[in-house]
């Protein structure tokens, strides 16, 4: 089947599970919920019934296996569920990506590597605030000691309860990285659709992703007397002003180094109308794609709430929530991805990624890289998330060209 209609076909997929699986709102596969279950078992019955072996693992990751003429793999994927209200393609397209290679592309020959399709679980962190959970289970990064603490973030349930009653076993998750760790994996390909307008800014469909920014997480607390709202202005220690203050010179600081600063949780006590409140926290979230201005950025940002702290009488902590250094993807693999690119569009095109994505943990223990799809409005983890069709599908035809050369195998002419 040519590249053309393996696209088309695709994006047809990609609308029936967003039928299934949403409502006027959005997209509603959170983790571990009905809606989700829905989505996995929709992926198990188009896999089946290709004639792929299907499988869950320990983590609660969904897998397909098309065996081809060597045990040396391909895994491609993305993440089946979403956040609540979510759009259509975030996590969906990489993964109906993979199942419609599979499906379409090998529906009449064997690859001279075996693929691997697979839609992680829970990358989004809804219930239990942990990101890119199933890959980083099958990557060796997150074990059982890990997520037995947790507690779901709106119902307060454990999680071993939520994974029991879900048919999981959170004491057994470390047996997904088991079993992955016996493939043997020679490259990662993840599509995801860029979460951001550049490439429609820049009239582009698609680009090879080379690396993904690193993550610095922390909450910034500033303590200072509560009082009267008919108190002096000039003489209140005023925790929120500090913060508010911290907050506008951080985004002058993600300017000035072409990096992110976000302020995204508020809270301030004693929360009142009549009251300028003595107390307020803050959580910060800053990335970069280079170390060094990571180190630079974090330094500042610190800085800047020392000095208003200071100004207004205030004491200032520090508590860090999460750090994850910039990541590279596999060189030769990111030469491919642009080839792939140049090939389907008539040039190269390369970005960085700064949103965080299931390719990370596993480029800490398979050689990884993506690709982005357009976004156009530019934004996501909304229900006006789209793609407008042309661009998408040659988004996908560009993927494929990438997994013929991964696979070894052209199967789509």
């Amino acid at each position: 089947m040519k590249r053309e209609q393996i696209a088309k076909n695709i994006v047809a997929d990609l609308k029936e599970l967003a039928a299934l699986t949403s409502d006027i709102d959005g997209a509603q596969r959170i983790a571990w919920t009905p809606t989700f279950k829905k989505a996995t078992e929709w992926f198990a019955q188009k896999m089946q019934a290709t004639g792929a072996e299907v499988w869950t693992d320990a983590a609660g990751n969904s897998w397909a296996k098309f065996a081809g003429e060597s045990e040396e793999c391909i895994v491609i994927g993305s993440h089946l569920d979403s956040v609540p209200d979510g759009g259509w393609l975030d996590g969906a397209l990489g993964v109906v990506a993979g199942m419609g290679i599979g499906a379409y592309g090998l529906a009449d020959k064997k690859p001279a590597k075996t693929l691997y399709v697979v839609g992680w679980a829970d990358e989004e962190g809804v219930a239990f605030g942990k990101s890119c959970l199933g890959s980083s289970a099958v990557s060796g990064i997150v074990t059982s000691k890990n997520v037995l603490p947790l507690i779901h973030q709106e119902n307060g349930r454990s999680f071993s309860d939520v994974w029991q009653e879900y048919g999981l076993d959170a004491n057994r998750i470390g047996e997904a990285h088991t079993a992955f760790a016996k493939l043997p994996v020679k490259a990662y390909l993840e599509l995801h659709i860029e979460q951001a307008p550049l490439l429609a800014l820049a009239k582009k469909s698609v680009a090879c992703v080379y690396g993904v920014c690193g993550c610095n997480r922390q909450y910034i607390t500033f303590r200072g007397q509560q009082g009267h709202c008919g108190s002096p202005v000039a003489l209140r220690q005023d925790a929120f002003i500090a913060a508010a203050q911290t907050t506008l010179d951080l985004r002058e600081i993600a300017l000035k180094y072409d990096s992110y600063c976000t302020v995204g949780n508020i809270e301030v006590k004693p929360d009142l109308t009549t009251i300028s409140p003595g107390y307020c926290r803050i959580s910060l979230d800053q990335r970069s794609i280079k170390p060094e201005t990571m180190q630079t950025i974090v330094a500042e940002a610190k800085a800047a709430a020392q000095k208003h702290a200071q100004e207004g009488k205030l004491t200032v902590e520090f508590e860090p929530i999460w750090h994850a250094e910039p990541i590279l993807f596999d060189e030769q693999l990111v030469e491919d991805c642009n080839a792939a690119v140049e090939e389907e569009t008539g040039a190269r095109n390369s970005m960085y990624s700064a949103p965080l994505h299931d390719a990370v943990p596993l480029n800490a223990v398979v050689p990884s890289v993506m690709m982005f799809a357009q976004s156009d409005p530019g934004i996501s983890h909304c229900k006006e998330e789209n793609t407008p069709q042309p661009q998408l599908e040659e988004a996908i035809r560009a993927f494929i060209r990438l997994a013929e050369k991964e696979l070894r195998t052209s199967f789509a002419e």
